[in-house]
């Protein structure tokens, strides 16, 4: 069976208005083993005036592979999401994001199919995601690095449609990226879906939600950005830890949460329930 470790999602760092660097620091200073930093094209303002903690792949990738080993974190993979239904989008998009992974060290790159066009049938749409994500898996298989597509939109809201994509192309290089909050605001059980795709899983999204946002948007939404500090929500950690120690695969839980004290709590938490497994 893998191991468990933990990590966060840089998102965390989202309003506290600092560089990617500075995030890397503060994660490892919480006790995070890895970080899931998240790339965009191009260049964009906040992140450039060091704002933000979003990193441009026109960037070296050096920068994070520095920036993780000088503060002794590791990259648990890059947050790289894209609209699979797009493929003037997303093909090129992920292309960079996986050549790119594979220089700065993270062994995973996340993905959803995306906001899909306003003027394609369902059908079409999956024709569009099996050019995209057979495009990039070729580009990963040669790189050896994965790529986790995640329940987040309209098709993979529920565990048939997650399974459609995930059967779209047949490389060992995807695999399944599953958020724990997601997969539970979309109405269904995140324990048996997680069961469920276990033996594919090469990463998990660690988001918690509140009890508040799952009574005003179960069932209602497809996912969220960020959740709750994990331990003060809906979700039984326990039981998700349980799960994924019978993984086949190494699987790093990625916190992904909206603010500093989240992360900081998240981590007092899940630590305590592997001391006391």
């Amino acid at each position: 069976m893998g191991n468990i470790s933990f990590g966060i999602n840089m998102e965390y760092v989202r309003h506290a208005d600092k560089t990617f660097e500075w995030g890397v620091a503060k994660a490892a200073a919480l006790g995070y083993e890895y970080v899931e930093p998240m790339v965009h094209w191009g260049r964009e303002l906040l992140s450039e005036a060091g704002y933000f903690h979003s990193v441009s792949m026109l960037d070296d990738p050096m920068r994070i592979k520095e920036a993780c080993a000088k503060e002794g974190i590791k990259l648990s993979g890059l947050s790289a999401h894209t609209p699979l239904c797009k493929p003037e989008i997303s093909v090129e998009y992920l292309k960079q994001a996986i050549r790119f992974a594979a220089e700065c060290g993270a062994p995973v790159v996340n993905t959803d199919e995306g906001p899909k066009p306003d003027w394609t049938s369902e059908e079409e749409d999956h024709v569009l995601m099996r050019y995209t994500l057979g495009e990039a898996a070729k580009v990963a298989e040669k790189r050896g690095i994965l790529i986790g597509i995640e329940p987040h939109q309209q098709y993979s809201k529920h565990p048939d449609g997650l399974d459609r994509i995930y059967n779209l192309v047949d490389s060992k290089a995807i695999g399944i990226n599953f958020d724990t909050g997601n997969s539970f605001l979309c109405g269904h059980d995140p324990y048996e879906w997680l069961e469920r795709v276990n033996n594919r899983m090469v990463h998990l999204h660690a988001k918690d939600i509140s009890v508040e946002q799952s009574d005003s948007e179960r069932g209602k939404v497809t996912g969220t950005p960020v959740g709750c500090a994990c331990g003060e929500g809906v979700i039984d950690w326990a039981r998700i830890i349980e799960i994924c120690s019978r993984c086949p695969n190494d699987i790093v839980v990625s916190v992904e949460c909206g603010t500093i004290d989240e992360a900081e709590r998240s981590i007092a938490h899940l630590k305590g329930l592997m001391v006391t497994a």
